[in-house]
């Protein structure tokens, strides 16, 4: 495979997703071995060219020999098209590069609450800036997503329980996202973004792993009460990943006890009312 020589890529050392694919990169030989490295040890003779700032919202690629730096999803494609040639035409069109950057800024101005890493004394400094209308989106994309796949899962549990009407989950969810963002804003009101993040990454999160058992629905003919374990089971992860997420962002136990306690009601709700 046809390296990019001369070229570094800065990526976030905090970021998990970034080191991944950075690291594949020089892993297949798309970049050379030492063509990937963390903004937060840039190399000094490359600091004057990158403006420190839009390298931690959009991944920089930095020519060493001219000093020319591309940022974000422009810096994926002249990799990935030095490399496979062919994906050069795509890669210039206009309506693929602006529906690629909108996914790209998606994805980087929410990445600190889809896998986050706790800010110490000793973290970086320049920290990606905060993005309302991208934080907003994510809050609906995983919404619906998690919504539509419960609303599936709630037939597997009709011997058990009402299955309601269709749009039954996504007002439970979204009434979830307000009760939490009440209780949130009165604790720490300048981390109820944040926080709104981290919490449907869980229930995003949680909803794909309910994915296996609806896809065993298909083929196995199981009681309903495999399916309530399953679902416990999966329910127990999110409560441990909660409370895990939660010292992370130093807010305590509250917020896992009031975000059990909106489930434990609504279920009440629903097997009585």
């Amino acid at each position: 495979m046809k390296s990019l020589k001369n070229h570094l890529i800065l990526f976030d050392a905090e970021c998990p997703m970034c080191k991944l694919y950075t690291k594949g990169f020089t892993k297949v030989g798309m970049l050379d071995p030492t063509g990937a490295q963390p903004y937060q040890n840039m190399p000094q003779n490359v600091c004057p060219y990158v403006d420190q700032q839009r390298a931690v919202n959009e991944i920089a690629l930095v020519d060493t020999e001219t000093g020319q730096v591309t940022y974000g999803i422009n810096s994926l494609f002249k990799v990935l098209a030095n490399s496979i040639p062919l994906l050069g035409p795509l890669f210039s069109l206009k309506p693929f590069i602006w529906i690629m950057s909108k996914v790209y800024a998606f994805v980087s101005y929410n990445r600190k609450v889809i896998i986050p890493a706790e800010i110490t004394e000793d973290s970086f400094a320049i920290q990606p800036t905060f993005k309302l209308r991208y934080r907003i989106a994510y809050l609906i994309f995983t919404w619906f997503m998690a919504s539509f796949i419960l609303t599936h899962y709630v037939g597997l549990l009709k011997e058990l329980m009402p299955v309601g009407s269709t749009y039954r989950e996504y007002f439970i969810c979204g009434g979830q996202i307000v009760f939490q963002a009440i209780v949130v804003s009165i604790m720490a009101w300048d981390k109820k973004w944040e926080y709104l993040g981290n919490m449907m990454t869980i229930s995003f999160a949680g909803s794909l792993l309910l994915l296996p058992a609806l896809l065993m629905a298909k083929f196995l003919v199981l009681p309903a009460l495999f399916y309530a374990a399953y679902f416990m089971g999966v329910a127990g992860i999110m409560f441990l990943e909660h409370f895990r997420r939660m010292g992370i962002l130093k807010l305590g136990y509250i917020p896992t006890l009031t975000w059990v306690l909106y489930r434990i009601v609504v279920l009440l709700l629903i097997l009585f009312i």
